[in-house]
């Protein structure tokens, strides 16, 4: 199956833009639409937050890391504080993504 994305406004890709490209390419109502497209991100922020790396074939992998503790300075008084350790989420795209980056290209059925 392929999708245009003609009719949908990118300029921000925001869930209501995928929910509305289910409506339009699936025929599913707006409603069923709006529920997969927010349980696709409830598995993947479940999956990081149990510190479990999800991977999107052909696209990309998400990975939870914890930044070690370090020094900084508050910018408005200069004084020294310590920035405690926390938890991040990094992005690693996939070798596919990393190409159609380089030739800077799409290619079919992509």
């Amino acid at each position: 199956m392929q999708f245009t994305l003609d009719d949908i406004d990118l300029s921000s890709l925001t869930k209501a833009n995928l929910g509305a490209l289910l409506f339009d390419q699936l025929g599913l109502n707006k409603r069923e639409a709006g529920d997969v497209v927010d349980a696709f991100f409830a598995i993947i922020a479940e999956r990081l937050v149990a510190g479990e790396e999800v991977k999107l074939s052909d696209f990309a992998g998400f990975q939870v890391r914890t930044k070690a503790p370090r020094p900084g300075r508050n910018p408005k008084t200069g004084e020294a504080v310590e920035i405690a350790k926390r938890r991040v989420v990094t992005f690693q795209p996939g070798p596919k993504l990393k190409e159609r980056l380089k030739s800077g290209t799409m290619q079919a059925g992509t």
